[in-house]
């Protein structure tokens, strides 16, 4: 039987394998919206608690006390163990690194967070990964927190007092999500530089 015999040229090709089905690719899933829900939650807190401290805690304990930077009444209020409530107006960036009595100091710091918190949320938009989503999220919230009193109030409401541990700051709510936020980030970058 010849080589070019049909029936030979059938039987000494066997057909190919199946190629293995090609594994679907994980839908990506975009952090934008939950990062703008996380940064309207920080700030909703930021801004009940200091209408809260300002409105209520201090006028009933401190006499007498005025909620402005410019007739500025000390007042302490213990609350448990270490933590007190302080009251401190912050006239310069987060826990009252570069302070300035000026008030173009304070027009400055104004637009600074709201660059900062314009970029962040462009930013957030593109986010694929949910821890670094959190961590715009709290970050963007506690720029938009601290920005609202800068604007509002002339300087930023600072009242969460832990100077009983050793923590030279008095701080709020949005200082403490910007704090978090930046840990955060910096958890992401570490994970993503792991090789697995």
């Amino acid at each position: 039987m010849s080589s070019e015999d049909p029936q030979v040229s059938d039987v000494s090709h066997m057909p190919e394998p199946a190629a293995p089905a090609a594994v679907a690719a994980k839908p990506v899933v975009l952090q934008g919206p939950k990062a703008f829900t996380l940064a309207l939650a920080v700030i909703v807190a930021d801004q009940i608690s200091k209408f809260w401290i300002l409105g209520s805690v201090f006028p009933a304990a401190c006499q007498p006390f005025v909620p402005t930077p410019a007739y500025y009444t000390p007042c302490s209020v213990p609350v448990f163990g270490p933590l007190n409530l302080s009251m401190v107006w912050n006239q310069g960036v987060s826990f009252g690194l570069f302070r300035g009595e000026a008030d173009w100091v304070r027009w400055v710091l104004v637009a600074f967070s709201l660059g900062v918190a314009v970029a962040l949320g462009v930013w957030a938009r593109r986010i694929e990964r949910p821890l670094l989503g959190a961590a715009v999220g709290l970050i963007m919230g506690g720029a938009i927190g601290n920005l609202i009193d800068r604007a509002r109030l002339g300087a930023v409401a600072d009242f969460l007092d832990l100077q009983a541990l050793y923590f030279p700051w008095v701080f709020n709510i949005a200082d403490s999500a910007i704090t978090v936020g930046v840990l955060l980030l910096l958890l992401d970058s570490v994970r993503r530089d792991v090789k697995p």
